[in-house]
């Protein structure tokens, strides 16, 4: 099988160690580089599966992490675009290129014999853009932790520079490696607490409106000064587990924190759960969860997060079905009883 007839499967993996072999394999039963990514994570373990216990084919355990790096790799080159990939090959290209060979001949060279014949030939390292994205890889565990693109109010050309990704740790604990602790995401809410604080004093010296929330003003202020780690996207999909950690820290907040550090669950899956503690807040002042920001000092500044709305609304709902159903019961049980409820 000739390189041009595996659909372009060795530019997306010859730089993650799978050999030329599992790539032909692949191509033969009609796998294509659009194909393996739009799969999902489940979709391609049960391919790999298959291609093992089926097939009978030697797949080995580099190669399976090596797919799933290759399809996350392009997937992200293919979101961020190519906008910063003509300052990256600049620098450095004939190093990057050297490396490149250097790899290829350490993996025994595999990626230059062609199956029909034995016969050598000579491939070209045409992925150097995927390479020059190699440096900022990031285990993206979290789904969640992808914190989306910059609100379109933040202006500027400079493209805002990706912060390393949550993971769950305990009170006092420092994050291990490439990671930001939990400690450190609450801390960013002390910090943009400050920074309005900081609007609010300009806007009476001027005296324009004062601001009484953290609005996209002072998100903008903040990337003025520097704080480019700060962005509304990040800061308002974690709301709701400062929130939580406002409310109730030394309860449901560093239970959670505890079990699922435990547990060894990721940051998405710890910022799903925060959701729950907070409607059981909510119940406990009559579903009015938007008094119990405005009432909290900390809280007072930022919005309710929709879903947060949408969770106390459903719930409330519900019990309010519930208790209907039990007053419509005991009505019907003869005579007076409806007048004697359960609660």
């Amino acid at each position: 099988m000739r390189p041009r007839e595996l659909g372009g499967l060795e530019e997306l993996f010859q730089a993650y160690g799978i050999r030329y072999y599992t790539a032909a394999k692949l191509a033969e039963l009609g796998f294509t580089v659009s194909t393996l990514l739009d799969m999902r994570d489940e979709e391609l373990e049960e391919m790999m599966d298959s291609l093992c216990h089926i097939f009978r084919w030697d797949l080995l355990v580099g190669e399976r992490y090596g797919i799933k790096a290759a399809v996350r790799a392009e997937r992200r080159r293919l979101v961020s675009g190519d906008a910063q990939h003509g300052a990256l090959d600049a620098l450095s290209q004939e190093d990057r290129t050297a490396q490149q060979d250097k790899e290829a001949a350490g993996s025994g060279g595999a990626w230059d014999m062609v199956a029909a014949g034995g016969r050598k030939v000579s491939m070209k390292k045409n992925c150097k853009r995927r390479t020059s994205k190699m440096g900022s890889m990031e285990d993206d565990e979290d789904d969640d932790d992808s914190e989306g693109a910059e609100d379109d109010e933040s202006g500027g050309g400079r493209e805002r520079q990706r912060e390393h990704p949550f993971i769950v740790t305990e009170v006092g604990e420092v994050a291990r490696g490439k990671k930001n602790g939990l400690d450190y995401l609450f801390h960013l809410y002390e910090l943009c607490r400050e920074f309005l604080i900081q609007v609010q004093n300009i806007a009476r010296e001027r005296g324009e409106k004062c601001p009484t929330k953290v609005t996209n003003q002072v998100f903008r202020y903040a990337k003025a000064a520097g704080a480019n780690h700060i962005n509304k996207p990040k800061m308002r999909h974690y709301v709701h587990c400062y929130a939580l950690h406002c409310l109730d820290e030394a309860g449901a907040s560093n239970a959670l924190r505890r079990a699922f550090k435990e547990r060894r669950r990721n940051a998405g899956a710890w910022r799903q759960a925060c959701y729950m503690p907070l409607v059981a807040i909510a119940a406990r002042h009559g579903w009015d969860i938007d008094a119990v920001f405005n009432s909290h000092s900390r809280l007072s500044i930022w919005y309710v997060p929709t879903k947060l709305r949408q969770l106390c609304h459903a719930e409330r709902s519900n019990a309010t079905a519930a208790s209907s159903s039990v007053t419509g019961g005991g009505g019907g049980g003869g005579g007076g009883g409806g007048d004697h409820l359960p609660y």
